[in-house]
């Protein structure tokens, strides 16, 4: 396995690309800012970046189960790669926001056509190599924001961008040079996609209730980037050291879980560990109205660890519910309603908790985690049950 080109090649392309996203995130609110005086505006570099990366998911993974992943994995390093230059040379934050778009467009299938060739490529320990392929990511993420920082110094601040337009354009190449189109080779595709029978799989009670929970984790995951460190810094009095230290933690989390779920769920099966995950991650983000100072960030790196833990076991769940001829198309969906959930839960979250405060809405989020394991109990009591593959036609 850890010899395989494919394996090798995504971790690696992949790897580089999200150094160079962590090395930006934190210079583009100051670009918007410095190119019109003020930060009105920067609320648009999530929103129009979410356009692109939620409309495109299900397309892109139905054109990749017809056509190959492989195209559309450059595709999507290219396509940031051009955004890095454009992120070099924006003269104004109308080409900020338009490079986000296009950000988005690129993102869409690296994050979702990845997991599901890999699934193709290993059958039998997919939970162990999409937890490779997730903890990578965020290792990326990790590293990236502090290797911006340092760059920063030395150079000018736009100059970073060019850094991670290399970036993906040495992952485009990585994955020309190494990475297989598995499915085409492997499984006999199926031409035309019938989208009622996806519709029936959704349908599904079990599928529907696993998609409830990861449009809760995508929303979990918006508010742990956005909401909650507001909240740290507003009403708990953190400093951006301590920000520091959370963020890190988060990311740290979400990688290790990946890895330790990885080979537990391909063991076990998913269903009992994204049980757990909703239930580690209400009982962390519950704990934290009531705690101060240190107990805080023990507690949140305790609800990363079991996003995290959901994570990988929902996307192992829903893999296993079509036929390897819409790998693409549920691996699309999957990160359809993630993104819903990461886009739209931070702002309903902050909407709500100007009637009942914050602290009332965090909890409120958790009871609404508790109730939907509690679903997932009762209706997955099967330790390996998935939706019925009759719905999709092979």
């Amino acid at each position: 396995m850890f010899r395989d080109k494919t394996l090798l090649g995504l971790i690696s392309a992949v790897f580089l690309m999200m150094v160079g996203v962590g090395m930006i995130v934190a210079l583009l609110p100051q670009r918007i800012i410095d190119l019109d005086g003020n930060g009105q505006s920067v609320g648009f570099l999530a929103s129009t970046f979410a356009i692109s990366y939620i409309v495109l998911q299900v397309p892109i993974g139905t054109l990749s189960d017809k056509l190959g992943f492989k195209p559309f994995l450059i595709l999507g390093y290219l396509l940031c790669f051009i955004t890095g230059f454009f992120f070099y040379i924006s003269s104004s934050s109308i080409m900020i926001f338009l490079s986000r778009f296009l950000q988005g467009a690129g993102e869409a299938p690296i994050w979702a056509l990845a997991p599901a060739l890999l699934s193709l490529k290993f059958p039998l320990a997919k939970g162990k190599v999409m937890g490779m392929y997730n903890a990578v990511i965020h290792l990326g993420l990790t590293i990236g924001p502090i290797l911006g920082v340092l760059l920063a110094k030395v150079w000018k601040a736009n100059e970073v961008f060019l850094v991670y337009a290399i970036l993906c354009l040495l992952g485009a190449v990585i994955i020309y040079l190494f990475v297989d189109s598995a499915n085409k080779r492997d499984i006999k595709l199926n031409k035309s996609v019938d989208f009622n029978n996806i519709f029936k799989l959704i349908s599904d009670r079990q599928a529907l209730l696993a998609l409830v929970g990861i449009t809760l984790y995508g929303a979990g995951y918006g508010i742990f980037l956005t909401s909650i460190p507001t909240f740290l810094l507003q009403d708990k009095g953190f400093s951006s050291v301590y920000i520091g230290i959370f963020f890190s933690l988060f990311y740290v989390a979400i990688s290790i879980s990946q890895v330790v779920t990885g080979s537990l769920s391909d063991k076990f099966g998913p269903n009992l560990f994204m049980i757990i995950g909703l239930i580690l991650a209400a009982v962390g983000i519950f704990s934290v109205p009531l705690l101060d100072s240190s107990w805080i960030l023990i507690m949140l790196t305790f609800a990363s660890l079991g996003l995290g833990i959901f994570y990988l076991a929902s996307m192992a769940f829903l893999n296993e519910t079509v036929a390897e001829s819409l790998k693409g198309t549920i691996s699309g969906a999957y990160y359809l309603f993630w993104g819903i959930g990461m886009f739209f839960g931070p702002p309903v979250l902050t909407m709500i908790a100007q009637y009942i405060t914050f602290k009332l809405a965090l909890v409120a989020y958790a009871v609404i985690l508790i109730i939907t394991a509690s679903g997932m109990a009762i209706i997955m009591n099967s330790k390996r049950s998935v939706p019925n593959r009759a719905y999709v036609k092979e």
